[in-house]
């Protein structure tokens, strides 16, 4: 029964933190968001602070006059019962008693509380006590009123020959008790040592002060009340100007440049309309002139490479002849057709990329999808970078899925993507192992490419897709980039309405991923693989012998066509498959997906598209 109710009131109290906290949450979005809310509510609490001390100081005030009143109108009504009682004793019959005359004595003083025309008209309703110290035969004081209502502290002070006073609480007639001053002073009568006190309730004083505070309260709730309204009128007037430039600056960046912001009147906010009705007008022609020089600077780029492509073919033509028949030549002559008929290839390898630049800018870019295995334009890239790895002795590690992974691509612009990766990787690679790792999940496939090089410095993860863009111009690279290959990828994987990412750091490496929907049309959220390597070793096994081929890798059509890797021991076996693309084995190529020939085409138009970071 215990654990059962204690188990309640922890439901019961985790309930209330949960919607404690949701609305604390809720508030905190509020107030972040709400300029207005900020204004309205810091008004209400420097208001409340104001109010606060503006209340205590008039209650102080008030209270203290009214004591104050209270306190001389009854030391005046003290002062005359101590005559009324010293002539009263002064006259009285001496064979009476002490205690009989001091009785006479009070009631005489409580006739003059009823006979209000013979006090003070302010002092009110009060009682009296009479008290003689050390009368009687043992030394014991006697006297007539309340004496138990007189504080100690009072009585000394007034047998020291003061008159004084105390502020103190004394019964009712109910049993309760209630505030009271207490005015004491010694007489100079017939009985000796007499001491005189006068009892003012201060029930009216209390009732009061009781009433200034409730009116103050209310007063003040109904001004906080009409402050808040004020302050939202306010800051509504200086707010929705603003949120008018937010919504306007909003749609202005989307492309809807003729917005602007009305100007009503001439005070700050119209300023600021006119203000940014001028920072409108100068951005959208900066922006309209910008757009112009953009069109034409694509329309030359466009025009000045389709009209090199004509002079193009001709010189092509006029080099493949000398080049055929380079061996009947000196060798000054045969060297010299050599390096034109290189440097044809890579301006022929410019050109193609500026007019594929050009298409991508016009908008008139096209993707040819088909379903395929995502290991065919993995291995096309593989084959062509075959003989960079080997040049460098660099070691390329396929990390791949057991399963084909079918996905609705361009295989001519995923596996220009992966040409591009891994000969950068190459090229900056430092000739140590290059992995490339395919994984795939319901909706994705991706690649990453990661080399162990010299990295990328913070910021060059962005930079490394713009055109042109080298992290060190005088760095050697053996791809002979144009400087256009990541910037064409990037527009590839876009068109694909996939990712192309890069992370790096200096001395650890870089690594560019490459996530594109499994099926044409479907927007990427996620990615298999991690962008930021997470630091696991990849399993590497011996190169498997391919069959060789010469010339151009074959692209292949079906997956049937691609050679199988060995089968693994049963204690190995995982999903994923890892093997080495060895470079000293060129011409061969392993790991599922790899055609029947990895050799380098001797068509050095193949290495296109590289891109040197």
């Amino acid at each position: 029964m215990i654990g059962r109710s204690r188990r309640r009131v922890n439901s019961t109290l985790g309930r209330f933190t949960r919607a404690a906290g949701g609305i604390g949450r809720a508030f905190g979005r509020m107030w972040r968001r709400s300029l207005q809310l900020r204004v309205v509510v810091s008004t209400l609490a420097l208001s409340f602070v104001v109010l606060l001390i503006l209340g205590f100081v008039l209650m102080s005030q008030i209270t203290d006059r009214l004591l104050e009143v209270k306190l001389g109108a009854a030391t005046e009504e003290v002062e005359r019962a101590r005559v009324a009682v010293e002539r009263d004793l002064a006259s009285g019959d001496g064979n009476t008693s002490v205690q009989n005359r001091l009785r006479q004595t009070r009631s005489l003083l409580t006739d003059r509380d009823v006979d209000t025309s013979q006090t003070s008209g302010t002092v009110g309703t009060f009682d009296s006590v009479l008290i003689v110290p050390r009368s009687g035969s043992d030394g014991s004081q006697f006297g007539v009123g309340p004496i138990s209502e007189i504080p100690r502290n009072l009585r000394d002070m007034v047998q020291g020959g003061q008159v004084a006073y105390q502020y103190t609480r004394v019964a009712d007639a109910a049993g309760g008790s209630i505030p009271a001053l207490v005015v004491g002073t010694p007489t100079n009568s017939s009985v000796p040592g007499l001491e005189l006190y006068l009892v003012f309730p201060l029930t009216t004083e209390q009732n009061t002060v009781d009433l200034v505070r409730g009116t103050l309260l209310t007063g003040g709730v109904v001004l906080l009340g009409l402050l808040a309204a004020i302050a939202w009128l306010v800051s509504r007037q200086a707010v929705m100007p603003v949120r008018s430039a937010s919504r306007i600056a909003v749609r202005f960046a989307d492309g809807r440049l003729k917005e602007r912001m009305p100007v009503r009147g001439e005070d700050d906010m119209a300023r600021l309309a006119m203000s940014f009705n001028d920072m409108a007008e100068s951005l959208s022609k900066q922006i309209t002139h910008l757009e112009e020089f953009g069109g034409l600077q694509r329309q030359f780029t466009s025009d000045v490479s389709h009209e090199l492509r004509t002079p193009l073919t001709t010189v092509r033509m006029a080099s493949d002849v000398l080049y055929e028949g380079r061996d009947e030549l000196d060798p000054v002559r045969k060297r010299s057709v050599e390096l034109l008929d290189k440097e044809l290839d890579r301006f022929e390898t410019l050109l193609n990329e500026l007019l594929e630049i050009s298409r991508h800018d016009a908008g008139m870019a096209e993707l040819a999808a088909e379903r395929m295995d995502m290991a065919i334009p993995i291995d096309g890239a593989l084959a062509t970078v075959s003989h960079l790895a080997s040049d460098t002795g660099t070691e390329i590690i396929l990390d791949l899925p057991a399963e084909p992974v079918i996905a609705e691509i361009d295989p001519r612009r995923v596996e220009r993507i992966l040409r591009n990766l891994l000969a950068n990787a190459i090229d900056h690679g430092e000739r140590k192992p290059i992995t490339l790792t395919m994984r795939s999940d319901g909706d994705a496939v991706a690649i990453t490419v990661r080399d162990q090089g010299i990295g990328l410095r913070p910021g060059e993860e962005k930079l490394v897709f713009n055109r042109f863009w080298r992290s060190d111009p005088s760095r050697f690279r053996r791809s002979g980039g144009t400087g256009l290959g990541l910037a064409i990828s990037i527009e590839d994987a876009r068109l694909h309405q996939g990712r192309l990412d890069a992370w790096g750091e200096p001395g650890k490496g870089a690594c560019f991923r490459l996530t594109i929907p499994l099926i044409r049309g479907h927007k990427v959220l996620g990615s298999p693989l991690p962008l930021k390597p997470v630091g696991q070793s990849v399993r590497s096994l011996p190169p498997k012998p391919a069959k060789p081929s010469i010339g151009r890798s074959e692209q292949l059509d079906k997956p049937e066509q691609l050679d199988k890797p060995e089968q693994l021991d049963e204690s190995e076996h995982s999903d994923s498959t890892s093997v080495v693309h060895d470079p000293a084995t060129s011409g061969k190529s392993n790991g599922p997906g790899a055609s029947s020939g990895a050799s380098a085409s001797s068509d050095p138009a193949d290495a296109d598209d590289r891109e040197p970071r």
